[in-house]
């Protein structure tokens, strides 16, 4: 597998460049809503707190996240990925930004936090369906 951070087209040294705290929201069976972080500091409890980098992958993520949710590491597991940011009025949205399986390869696989738009300080939630 080609090293994604080769196709940002200039090198990216981690050791160099200080990780960021990703809040992940982990659900099982369907994204969460945007009602569901309407209210700041009243986000879902199924938080996970990620030191990551912009230039890690969806699959990285996903590798990270089964990790900590056995429902991941399930054969037949698809994890679904949106962001959750504000919009224009300042109300949390959810943006769906790509899909992965935990034991097959997906064309989303090799897409960075930074090839999907991602910005310090949004949310990463994560739907794991098991069929």
């Amino acid at each position: 597998m080609a090293n994604p951070r080769a196709r940002l087209g200039r090198a990216f040294d981690r050791s160099k460049h200080t990780p960021l705290l990703l809040r992940v929201f982990i659900n099982q069976g369907e994204l969460h809503k945007n009602e569901d972080f309407a209210e700041r500091g009243k986000e879902p409890e199924c938080e996970v707190q990620i030191y990551t980098w912009k230039d890690a992958t969806l699959k990285e993520m996903t590798d990270l996240i089964k990790g900590v949710k056995s429902t991941a590491r399930r054969r037949e597991a698809r994890l679904e990925f949106a962001f959750v940011y504000p919009d224009k009025r300042g109300k949390n949205v959810v943006r769906k930004v790509g899909t992965t399986y935990s034991r097959r390869r997906a064309p989303d696989d090799r897409r960075t936090l930074e090839d999907l738009k991602f910005e310090t300080g949004d949310f990463l939630a994560v739907a794991i369906h098991d069929r």
